[in-house]
């Protein structure tokens, strides 16, 4: 599974974790504006906004997970099994495979506003990519630094819900997590005061007792009662440096460790990657299950007008600065 936030200081933030059993063969990938992205129900986007995310390039195409376009809108697709409801191509209608969906979103949109409008009455549907890739099921959180939204394929169409938390896991709906979420409102970075009784003389006996009764296990309602709290509550410096050690720092309160959360057959969830995009700068940063040195690449030192998509294979490998 995997959790998504948004966060910003100075400049607009964006991530997620990517918590899977393996790796798909993925790549850092940007897309030039110059890249035709082809379209299964649409003519080709010939000229369009450059991106940058992670992607599984299959037969030169980048499947994008997460990425942000050149104007700052990001948008990061997440699992949502069980609950995800893709549709037969309807004639006529505005039909999106869910492969298609963040290419085409950043591709053609400079915010959320311009993005929902070019999905009203959208269907997204269950084409595959190739026989060998079919659709996985995925809802998505879309933002810029003024909004952000969940979009989720339900059976009754494509579903809009304003995301003020600005965190996105898995299931149960959105909606649903929004509501649960009403039951940890007591939670608080402060001491908390006593209410239990007035004729008992209690006291916290330790730091952080405000934020008893916070989810630790690694369910997705959990992480994205966890990752809201933190994200709410993080006070970080405005400087690049302060902003993106403690965005990876909001994410590594829902990270997943090797053994906790197992598959059967020897397989484990881990969290294969965290990310965080500066939107403002087109700069993709990255950490790996074993690798935890943040690494960027900056799609402005590329050639934009290109039209050859730039893929870097992730560095997994520990890198570790010897002091002396």
């Amino acid at each position: 599974m995997c959790t998504a936030i948004t966060y910003k200081t100075a400049d607009f933030y964006f991530g997620r974790n990517m918590d899977y059993e393996f790796s798909y063969g993925d790549s850092i990938a940007v897309t030039p504006r110059n890249y035709p992205i082809a379209l299964r129900f649409g003519q080709p986007l010939q000229s369009h906004y450059a991106m940058i995310g992670m992607a599984h390039v299959a037969d030169g195409v980048p499947l994008y997970y997460e990425a942000a376009n050149e104007k700052g809108l990001c948008m990061a697709g997440l699992n949502f099994p069980g609950s995800a409801c893709y549709k037969t191509p309807v004639e006529g209608a505005k039909n999106i495979p869910s492969f298609e969906l963040i290419p085409l979103v950043l591709g053609s949109c400079a915010t959320v506003d311009e993005a929902l409008e070019l999905l009203k009455g959208a269907v997204i549907v269950d084409t595959h990519f190739s026989p060998e890739l079919p659709p996985s099921p995925l809802h998505w959180m879309l933002a810029d630094k003024d909004r952000a939204v969940t979009l989720e394929p339900m059976p009754d169409g494509l579903r809009v819900h304003e995301n003020p938390v600005g965190v996105l896991t898995n299931n149960p709906p959105f909606d649903s997590q929004m509501v649960m979420l009403n039951n940890y409102m007591t939670l608080s970075p402060y001491p908390p005061v006593n209410n239990f009784s007035p004729s008992l003389p209690l006291k916290p006996y330790g730091r952080g007792a405000g934020a008893i009764g916070l989810p630790g296990d690694l369910s997705s309602a959990s992480r994205f009662v966890r990752a809201a709290f933190v994200r709410a509550n993080s006070v970080a410096g405005e400087s690049e440096e302060e902003s993106v050690g403690q965005f990876f720092h909001i994410l590594g309160s829902v990270e997943q460790q090797r053994g906790c959360c197992r598959l059967g057959e020897g397989e484990c969830e881990v969290t294969i990657y965290s990310c965080c995009i500066n939107a403002d700068r087109g700069i993709y940063y990255y950490t790996s299950y074993n690798n935890s040195q943040i690494t960027a690449v900056d799609m402005h030192r590329e050639d934009l007008n290109s039209d050859r998509v730039i893929a870097y294979s992730p560095i997994y490998t520990q890198q570790i600065k010897k002091q002396n």
